[in-house]
């Protein structure tokens, strides 16, 4: 298949967007990348290193900024939703308001950027979409409700994507990814006291792995 000219990656200041991003330039050095994360100056590093790569500042909390954003980027046929946050705690114990602000991230955040390019790829014939969930999807955790429920309506919305694309030479990578070795995995022990029995024998993985096998 054709390397995609212009992929945006988001979550690329974390472990798993940016192997990824480095395992895109590995396929294909011609393309141009598009780094997204919270604070910009996370991927500066990274961006040299790659090369042919902008680095993008965002709160996707912000879903009303997003199309003024791929609008500045430009066209793209390439999209990995990699951006996340977890945060594990008793479901009586949350605030609405950062509930809300989860399920923005991890589930309506994704689905806009998606909304916004998808359009442009099927004119186009062509186009890559990788979503990334999670096992919390699937399997529920205690502590997980908001994310394990933005995590499964991530990767049945991306499933469906993929059929629904597939006729126009759109490829939909949907991942469900168990704990693999990031910010936000610790992040995410932590906050269950290290993780009871998930927390001991969970195994770790390792996010170059994970890049390679998304590829």
């Amino acid at each position: 298949p054709t390397a995609p000219g212009h992929i945006l990656v988001t979550g690329a200041g974390g472990a798993i967007g940016a192997a990824i991003a480095r395992a895109m330039r590995a396929a294909w050095p011609a393309s141009r990348l598009a780094l997204l994360d919270r604070e910009a100056s996370s991927m500066d590093a990274l961006a040299a290193e790659l090369g042919d790569a902008t680095t993008h500042g965002v709160d996707l909390r912000q879903l009303d900024a997003l199309p003024a954003l791929i609008e500045r980027i430009g066209q793209l046929d390439g999209l990995v939703n990699c951006a996340g946050v977890m945060r594990v705690q008793h479901v009586s114990s949350w605030k609405w308001e950062d509930a809300h602000d989860l399920v923005t991230v991890d589930l309506l955040a994704p689905l806009r950027l998606q909304d916004l390019v998808v359009r442009g790829m099927i004119e186009r014939g062509r186009g890559v979409i990788v979503n990334v969930a999670s096992m919390a999807g699937k399997v529920p955790l205690k502590g997980c409700t908001y994310y394990g429920a933005s995590k499964a309506g991530l990767g049945m919305a991306s499933e469906i994507a993929r059929a629904d694309l597939a006729p126009h030479g759109i490829r939909v990578v949907t991942v469900y990814p168990g704990p693999v070795k990031s910010a936000l995995e610790q992040g995410a022990r932590a906050d269950w006291g290290g993780g009871g029995l998930f927390g001991r024998f969970a195994p770790i993985g390792d996010p170059d792995e994970l890049a390679r096998r998304i590829m």
